[in-house]
């Protein structure tokens, strides 16, 4: 078998090279920066972290289930601790040897029923055949940064921009937008700004990271709910811990929990609820340093920043071959393109609660597609049918997402899982006796 490219070394890329080694495929990963991490690599060109970042996420939610955490590792880690789980992760399972660090992928391109890729590591451009292609380069690192309505005579920064507060030191500040790591900021700006607003279009819905001394997304993980129980009651828990939005003069949420992420993040209500942070309405125009709000307030700045969010972005490879449409490529559970065998778009997939073992999970399928179609099984040939049926469909288990570009990629967390678990079933079934079955396949293989 001809090897498999694999772009990036980040928590996908590093499971995907993982699975692809553990299920006999050989591979090559190429990583823009010098070491394994990805995003969590605050040193990394690509990353987009910011000092005061931690885990949004609880560890037992979000770690490899082969490779937990430590005990000694905080409930939700700072990113400086997730950088050394992950060069860990990777000596590991060895997977260093596996990466060409330093290289760029500079482009991919069909060529018959092969890729051509294009890399370039110190100035120098090599060009290889592959017999297939994961893309695993991440969903966070290019920034959506919408037209302002006006001229702002002071700094303009993305949340991609930001490391330290210390940009904050006496200046007036806005925030436009309020995801978890936009609330991750404005936390930080209040303790350093003159002063801090923020302004928002639309309603978040808030959860604390912690009921009763424990992470909130660890309780209840053992009980399943239907959806729509499951929405009543954290929203119900909001509203008992946190309060409404519309009590600190946020907006009122228009659709339902979970429809949109909820913001993991209650020292933001905290600090509006102490005037450190003011919130503000839809911005309707800027002129120099004056801003106006849609409800006639206006008030000066010297810097705004955007909080929104960030758009997928695969500069290498063109967007034809993606099957993209709209906001997203239209691939069957994110991840299968619906004709090329040898394409895999890994790990653009959000669900709340999936965490790195449930991308871990899809890079284990992906590998058992691989080595399965290359033998000719039922299984895979069953799975190829699909995919080509099927890739339009969405892993939405009924949840009314939002029409926005953050939420293309979203999936139900449990209908995604269980779509997951039935491919992986079907595809170990084939196995021949003298196959190695990992852990997380074994236990999916035990269970059926």
């Amino acid at each position: 078998m001809k090897p498999y490219a694999v772009i990036g070394a980040g928590p996908m890329g590093l499971c995907s090279v993982r699975n692809l080694v553990k299920h006999g495929i050989p591979c090559v990963g190429f990583e823009i920066h010098s070491d394994v991490g990805g995003l969590w690599d605050i040193d990394s060109p690509t990353s987009t972290m910011y000092e005061s970042a931690h885990l949004i996420s609880s560890k037992r939610m979000t770690e490899f289930a082969e490779f937990p955490m430590g005990d000694d590792v905080a409930l939700f880690p700072h990113h400086s601790e997730l950088r050394q789980y992950f060069r860990d992760y990777a000596e590991k399972f060895d997977l260093y040897r596996h990466y060409e660090f330093n290289t760029e992928v500079v482009s991919c391109e069909r060529a018959g029923d092969d890729w051509q890729i294009t890399t370039r590591s110190n100035g120098q451009e090599q060009t290889r055949m592959f017999g297939g292609l994961l893309i695993a380069n991440g969903t966070l690192h290019h920034p959506n940064k919408p037209q302002l309505p006006g001229d702002f005579a002071g700094e303009v920064l993305h949340s991609a921009d930001y490391r330290d507060p210390a940009i904050f030191d006496g200046k007036r500040v806005l925030l436009v937008g309020c995801g978890n790591s936009g609330a991750d900021i404005a936390v930080d700006a209040a303790h350093r700004a003159k002063s801090v607003d923020i302004s928002l279009r639309r309603g978040y819905y808030f959860l604390p990271k912690f009921i009763g001394g424990k992470a909130t997304d660890a309780l209840g993980g053992k009980i399943k709910l239907p959806r729509a129980i499951q929405q009543r009651i954290s929203a119900a828990i909001s509203r008992l811990m946190l309060g409404k939005p519309e009590q600190y003069g946020l907006p009122k949420p228009d659709y339902k929990m979970f429809e949109s992420h909820p913001v993991i993040n209650s020292l933001i209500l905290h600090h509006i609820g102490h005037g450190d942070i003011k919130a503000r309405k839809d911005i309707e125009k800027i002129d120099g340093s004056k801003v106006t709000f849609v409800d006639g307030s206006c008030h000066e700045y010297d810097m705004i920043l955007l909080a929104t969010g960030y758009k997928l972005h695969y500069p290498f490879i063109a967007r034809e071959e993606l099957n993209w449409t709209g906001f997203a490529p239209r691939l069957y559970l994110n991840v299968f393109h619906p004709e090329y065998d040898n394409l895999f778009l890994m790990g653009m997939v959000e669900a709340a609660g999936l965490g790195w073992e449930g991308r871990n999970r899809q890079a284990e399928m992906v590998a058992l597609y691989i080595q399965q179609l290359a033998k000719g099984a039922k299984s895979a040939q069953q799975l190829k049918a699909t995919k080509r049926e099927k890739a339009g469909a969405r892993a939405d288990g009924g949840m009314q997402y939002l029409e926005l570009e953050r939420m293309a990629y979203y999936v139900h967390k449990d209908t995604y899982l269980e779509a997951m678990a039935g491919h992986t079933r079907d595809l170990l079934k084939d196995y021949g006796a003298g196959d190695t079955v990992s852990a997380p396949a074994a236990a999916v293989q035990a269970a059926n």
